[in-house]
């Protein structure tokens, strides 16, 4: 009977748990990704001025916005407390998804940083494709010998020392609007349907769709769960009275 009941009262706390554990949700949510990098990178974007390239070290990976055909990414200081970059992304699709977070780049030339390309989640199929101006685009297409995303028609200019936190951000409207194309090595200008493989709009649904119900309070989640915990409450109940 004892144990009966240390078994009742350990489920219920642990549904209770479960009920008030927002963080593993909200990193889904935002795709959170703490990296390191080991050398320089060269990034993309509305960045604060002296940070379009990154020294090595540790950064944080967080998307702001995210629409059905375009993300809103930032990299951020290991404390989350500067916001080095706001960076359009274009979804894009790889065949296989893995644990762990991939991060790949364009090879630059011997003694040059390697340029951000993609960004994939872990556990995600669609990854984030990442946006670069025209001007820079041409170049690194060049240098790399690969087609490269950039957005048009102008160059957004760099921040000075302005925070971007929020997509209601003037910046943040002027990037998600911004018409998006994709430029060979040979400087021909293309669709991005030719150099971009879009996931699959199912794949799409299953990867936005949120691990819980998405609500403005967690009132909900914490009836759903109460209401778990006390059907197994009467379920022990009933063991134990036969047991008597």
């Amino acid at each position: 009977m004892t144990f009966l009941k240390a078994t009742q009262a350990t489920l219920c706390m642990a549904l209770l748990g479960a009920a008030f554990s927002p963080s593993a949700r909200a990193d889904e949510v935002n795709r959170k990704t703490v990296i390191t990098f080991s050398g320089p990178v060269e990034i993309p974007g509305v960045h604060l001025q002296g940070f379009g390239i990154l020294p090595e070290g540790t950064y944080v990976f967080k998307v702001l916005d995210s629409q059905s055909n375009r993300d809103i990414v930032q990299i951020l200081s290991k404390d989350e407390l500067t916001v080095y970059a706001t960076i359009l992304a274009i979804p894009n699709y790889r065949l296989k998804a893995t644990d762990k977070t991939v991060m790949t780049f364009r090879e630059r030339p011997a003694g040059e940083p390697e340029a951000l390309r993609a960004w994939f989640y872990p556990g995600r199929q669609s990854g984030e494709e990442f946006v670069y101006g025209k001007a820079r685009a041409l170049i690194l297409a060049k240098e790399t010998h690969t087609a490269v995303l950039f957005f048009t028609p102008a160059e957004i200019a760099p921040e000075v020392a302005v925070a971007i936190k929020t997509p209601a951000e003037p910046v943040v409207v002027e990037l998600e609007k911004a018409p998006v194309m994709a430029v060979q090595p040979t400087g021909e200008e293309v669709e991005i349907a030719q150099v971009v493989t879009p996931p699959p709009a199912v794949l799409v649904a299953q990867n936005d769709a949120p691990a819980l119900p998405a609500t403005g309070s967690s009132l909900p989640l914490v009836a759903l769960f109460g209401m778990l915990a006390l059907a197994g409450a009467l379920t022990l109940g009933l063991l134990q009275k036969r047991t008597l």
